[in-house]
């Protein structure tokens, strides 16, 4: 997997994130969004966050181009992305994250969604983070297993918590303790 970069996302990402969770949206294997987004709506969602609350892309390198740390997109193809996002705007939750983690259909099952995952439990560290959470469809079998790999135990299912296409569905809720 070393011709994938995992960086910072930056506003030129955006039309790239939006495309990604439109894929997530229709498939219904990853949200209970029901409508599709527009990359103008995902640059103003990305310029609202604060700096506790990244999001990175996973990013194709160009041929021969080895990246140099610079968070600018490369012109290689972002192929996934993630985020950490408040959990709760209580204060007695700021060290609790939720996270958000899409992968482009072509590049599902390749190891692009742990080295999400696992950028942004590094960050949840160094944000000071005590633990981060998820929520899932339990019959996301690849995403269950992909959360569990990377540490998140079950700590609970909200029965019938939404609607997706005529039908209630259950979520997963995970865990893990930085």
């Amino acid at each position: 997997m070393g011709d994938v970069s995992v960086r910072p996302a930056v506003p030129a990402h955006a039309a790239a994130i939006c495309a990604i969770y439109n894929q997530g949206i229709d498939d219904r294997l990853a949200t209970l969004e029901i409508e599709r987004r527009t990359a103008e709506e995902r640059a103003a969602w990305m310029a609202a966050r604060g700096p506790r609350h990244p999001v990175i892309v996973a990013e194709t390198l160009m041929e021969g181009e080895p990246w140099q740390g610079s968070p600018a997109p490369s012109g290689g193809q972002v192929v996934g992305w993630a985020s950490l996002n408040p959990f709760n705007p209580r204060p007695a939750y700021d060290h609790v994250a939720d996270l958000s983690v899409y992968i482009e259909r072509g590049w599902r099952g390749r190891g692009i969604g742990r080295r999400l995952i696992e950028r942004l439990v590094e960050l949840g560290r160094e944000l000071r983070y005590h633990k981060l959470v998820l929520a899932a469809f339990p019959f996301n079998t690849a995403g269950m297993a992909l959360y569990e790999r990377c540490g998140f135990r079950t700590v609970g299912i909200y029965r019938e918590q939404g609607i997706l296409d005529g039908r209630w569905v259950d979520v997963i809720v995970m865990e893990r303790i930085l």
